[in-house]
């Protein structure tokens, strides 16, 4: 099915409408014209893949799913998730109308969409005029459309006057992105997923690839140069078992392990001198940093032998093609910023960037988080730009007609600065839009009791289940993947088009045609009548982006997109007329930063501020547990056929030599127990975790009353992985 037809089987954004006479129609109760094509495609809504699915419809609507065998992204896979995408849409608990809590503790009511707008604004306004603009905030996603974020931010910066707004992003990539920007001067994935097909040596750092990315497991499968995969993970994680050579290393020792490792290369001469002179900044000083990275010290720091130093180090500087992949394992620490560069220093020093097969890659977690790190508005203004920049503002102001003194002069506050907000006063006010903060943020008890303390709290859902909804004092029903149309951006800047091929529930709305409503209602100047349509907000984007490394102004239309299989950035005006499939930046040695050159940059690693005491001996990791889970099971628990692939009930991983001091055994019942909470799971006796460490699935909502917030000083990403425990038998299964 072309891609222009489907975009028109249904009337499109509600908004005018809406604005018209508003509360008056849901979409499910506008006229719907389907199509009689029997197929399209459109990019999954779950993880940053970015797989291309067959939409199978009748009479016009989605009935089933496979995966798209000409999408040179999944090349004809897909994982559970994907397979299922639709029954999260189908669950009886989809919210369908507003609601509005009348009074502090009382139960919900539903209202309609003029009163929820209405709602919306006075309360808003009313904690703006008593405790000022920045009063109030927003907390966004990785997880709607590119254009619905964008609207968010603008209609939310430079129309409420809101200086602060973050995404859960931050909860994994903001590692990642500051990373790259101080080394290559942007925000900038260099690569592409054929890079997993063209390694000799591809290294995997707290990456549990199998799991959670199993498409990219199926990438490197391709691979038919025989490659060596390394793992470096303090767990046995599915992806170490299948492995060529796994590195248990001590958790949060990543970065004294890469200094070593750089200090081995450099003495080996396994490094690319032409390279580095050329293309890089600051290489001796960085020598002479790591010169005291020794491998005794190492080794003992790292819990790896020297012997496997040597042969780590051997492994990366004698082949030609070396790939650097890291996810969450890197990204959520105390110091992961200096980690992730660690690593991009290594891809640097040895020249593996910018040519097949090499690269220093992060691998990013949500479905959009890049289309949020380009184009939210939150700690960047639109298009990567720079708050700070007076150029830069007076180019958005240009190109949007906002008057450029509603443009912010500086970024919001993060994430975990939003939340300390509520605590010292400062926030009075908070719209939370497409994420369970209260499930996924880091000690979620003091997230539940410091949102109890708001004046007013909005969240915007699919469901009103949510632990987070559960709090809010209005509710603001959202539509799905497959109920709007927009575009989502892959972690190798590939961007793919969603369509709408299924009526939204009830009264819910695209999160779009909320923020138009929202906006309408508010006001807002007459700026934001040119963001009157998803394709209509792309084409602005388009313009903002110009000039900039993220250049996309050569992109036509969503129609264009689809039918070239997705779009890598940049793609700018001047581009040649054939568009390369997959394409990976700086083959030409040129960075993004001033002197076109990446830098290294290091720091002294620090401790651990949550150590292991006697009170709490051992350390917890966390991450994904199961393909068919996904961040807080707000959508995956709904399907029948993902809920029988994992565990009912929360587990930990508990290593057998600690089992067998403790008296514990498989199936028994312990009770956890950290500075913060004390929560039950089910013990799992097994070796894949060392002596000494722990491991809990981030989706059970026991996992975050565990953790601490504590992050990293420059990302402000929290150390979702290192902190510390204890456990004790609960009870003994009958």
């Amino acid at each position: 099915m072309k891609a222009s037809s489907i975009f028109r089987s249904f009337d499109g954004p509600l908004t005018e409408t809406l604005l018209r006479e508003p509360g008056k129609f849901g979409l499910g109760q506008l006229p719907i014209k389907l199509s009689p094509q029997n197929t399209t495609s459109s990019v999954c809504g779950y993880c940053s893949v970015g797989c291309s699915l067959k939409i199978h419809l009748k009479d016009g609507k989605a009935v089933n799913l496979s995966p798209d065998p000409d999408y040179p992204v999944n090349l004809g896979m897909a994982c559970p998730k994907g397979w299922d995408a639709l029954s999260p849409l189908k669950s009886s608990d989809r919210a369908k109308t507003p609601l509005l809590r009348q009074k502090k503790g009382g139960s919900m009511t539903e209202i309609n969409w003029q009163q929820a707008s209405d709602t919306f604004c006075k309360s808003i306004k009313e904690i703006q005029s008593n405790h000022g603009k920045d009063s109030v905030a927003f907390l966004s996603t990785g997880q709607i459309c590119t254009e619905e974020m964008a609207l968010l931010g603008a209609f939310a910066k430079f129309g409420m006057g809101l200086k602060h707004g973050d995404g859960n992003t931050r909860q994994c990539m903001a590692t990642s992105v500051v990373a790259y920007k101080e080394s290559f001067g942007f925000d900038a994935p260099p690569y592409t997923y054929s890079d997993f097909e063209e390694s000799d040596v591809i290294v995997l750092i707290g990456s549990n690839l199998c799991i959670a990315h199993p498409i990219l497991w199926q990438r490197i499968l391709k691979n038919k140069r025989s490659p060596e995969i390394i793992v470096i993970d303090p767990r046995v994680t599915e992806t170490a078992m299948q492995a060529t050579m796994h590195v248990p290393l001590s958790p949060k020792s990543d970065l004294t392990l890469f200094y070593g490792l750089a200090n081995l290369l450099i003495s080996k001469n396994y490094i690319d001198q032409d390279f580095i002179s050329q293309n890089t900044l600051g290489f001796e000083s960085f020598k002479s940093f790591v010169s005291k990275y020794n491998p005794e010290k190492v080794s003992e720091k790292t819990n790896i032998s020297i012997n496997d130093l040597n042969k780590l180090s051997t492994l990366i500087g004698k082949r030609r093609r070396v790939s650097f992949w890291w996810t969450m394992g890197v990204n959520q620490g105390y110091e992961s910023t200096r980690t992730a560069q660690s690593i991009i220093n290594l891809a640097l020093m040895t020249g593996n960037i910018g040519r097949p097969g090499t690269g220093a890659n992060s691998i990013t977690g949500q479905c959009n988080a890049m289309g949020s790190r380009l184009f939210s508005n939150t700690t960047s203004l639109l298009g990567g730009h720079d708050f700070r920049n007076i150029d830069h503002r007076k180019k958005i102001s240009k190109l949007t007609n906002v008057p450029l003194e509603k443009i912010p002069k500086e970024p919001s506050w993060a994430y975990d600065q939003i939340i300390d907000g509520i605590e010292s006063g400062k926030i009075k006010g908070l719209w939370i839009i497409a994420t369970n903060s209260a499930h996924s943020w880091t000690n979620r008890k003091r997230f539940k009791d410091l949102v109890a303390k708001l004046d007013f709290l909005v969240v915007q859902d699919l469901y009103s289940t949510t632990d987070t909804a559960q709090l809010a004092d209005l509710f603001l029903p959202a539509s799905g993947w497959a109920e709007k149309e927009g575009t989502f951006i892959n972690s190798e800047r590939r961007i793919g088009v969603i369509k709408k091929v299924l009526p939204a529930p009830g009264l819910s709305l695209s999160d779009f045609s909320i923020f138009r409503l929202l906006a309408k209602t508010w006001k807002c100047e007459d700026w934001i009548e040119k963001w009157n349509t998803p394709e209509s907000v792309f084409q602005i984007l388009k313009e903002i982006s110009a000039g900039q490394p993220c250049d996309i102004t050569g992109v036509g239309s969503y129609k264009e997109i689809d039918d070239q299989g997705g779009i890598q950035w940049p793609l700018p005006k001047s581009h040649s007329e054939k568009i390369e499939n997959e394409r990976r930046l700086f083959s030409d040695g040129k960075f993004f930063t001033e002197s076109k050159k990446g830098n290294f940059i290091f720091e002294k690693p620090e401790n651990n501020p949550d150590n292991t005491t006697k009170e709490f001996p051992f350390i917890l990791l966390t991450g994904r547990g199961s393909s068919a889970q996904w961040h807080t099971g707000t959508r995956t628990e709904k399907s029948k056929i993902l809920k029988k692939m994992y565990p009912e009930k929360c587990y930990i991983e508990i290593n057998s030599e600690d089992a067998l001091e403790k008296k514990i055994e498989d199936g028994d019942v312990v009770m956890i127990t950290s500075a913060r909470n004390a929560v039950p799971a089910t013990a799992f006796i097994t070796d894949t975790v060392t002596q000494g460490q722990c491991f809990m699935p981030m989706h059970y909502e026991e996992t975050n009353y565990l953790t601490n917030q504590i992050v990293d000083p420059y990302s402000r990403q929290p150390n979702y992985k290192g902190c510390v425990i204890n456990y004790r038998i609960l009870d003994k299964n009958s």
